[in-house]
């Protein structure tokens, strides 16, 4: 079924979206929500396998084709309520991965009624604790601060891609063809956007787990960060009755590198609400 582009007016950025009709009028609409080293292109695999339920997905300000107009302050929810508003989603499952899980997670705690589910990847989540980097993710973390620093910005694509996409403990360049082509595309558009305004923090979220009483999905991939690994595994086990599908052999966009094994979780997981 035919996409259809929006552009949501917001303070000081204009949001690029886009939404599909579901077949099945009855699904749930699906709301997906971005890595912070991507865009809403990273959730293409998913936006094409799963066209039996509404789909909507957004670029946050600093990506993609969102456009800034003046450095302004915001909040990630209130622009993913424009979203919705705009779209005339009221109610969504929100899938969102690392950055994007943290504006899920946010969402859910303040407004609860507007969220059916919550599918999250590798999530950030505000005020969890933050361990010491080591060894090898210590030294990527370092060279990507001096990179940016430096203006070397194809550098820093390059070492976050080995960060995030390959994992940082795996060989670099263990993800290749059109997945890593399209890392970069995404991310240097992040690295080179100017500064959107500063964005206002929600109240902490990890102090609350307990009280995101819906059903939930926590996905992450083995060769991802570590301490995210061992966030996750907690997240699990703190919110009430959360599942948990780890995708073997893959880092931190699980979904992009191994669409086939994320899409059947994300089925299995949606066919039980």
């Amino acid at each position: 079924m035919t996409s259809q582009q929006l552009e949501v007016g917001v303070s000081g950025a204009v949001l690029h979206a886009e939404q599909a009709p579901g077949a099945d009028p009855a699904a749930p609409a699906l709301v997906f929500l971005h890595a912070g080293v991507s865009d809403g292109r990273l959730w293409q695999p998913q936006w094409d396998a799963f066209g039996r339920h509404p789909r909507l997905r957004y670029d946050r300000r600093g990506f993609g084709r969102t456009r800034t107009e003046a450095p302004t302050p915001y909040s990630r929810t209130v622009d993913l309520w424009a979203v919705m508003d705009t779209a005339g989603v009221g109610r969504a499952v929100l899938v969102g991965c690392s950055q994007g899980g943290r504006v899920a997670v946010d969402a859910a705690l303040a407004r609860p009624e507007r969220v059916a589910a919550l599918v999250l990847v590798a999530p950030a989540i505000h005020g969890a604790p933050q361990p010491a980097l080591e060894g090898a993710v210590k030294a990527l973390d370092e060279a990507i601060d001096a990179a940016i620093d430096a203006g070397r910005l194809h550098d820093a694509n390059e070492l976050e891609a080995h960060l995030w996409l390959d994992g940082p403990l795996a060989p670099r360049g263990r993800v290749g063809g059109a997945e890593r082509a399209l890392f970069l595309a995404m991310n240097a558009i992040a690295l080179a956007a100017p500064d959107p305004g500063p964005a206002a923090e929600e109240p902490l979220a990890w102090p609350r787990l307990e009280a995101l009483r819906l059903p939930t999905l926590v996905l992450w991939g083995d060769l991802d960060l570590p301490h995210l690994q061992q966030r996750c595994e907690r997240l699990a086990q703190r919110i009430p009755g959360a599942r948990t599908a780890r995708l073997a052999g893959t880092a931190h966009l699980p979904n992009l590198e191994a669409p086939a094994r994320f899409n059947a979780a994300l089925a299995a997981f949606l066919a039980g609400l």
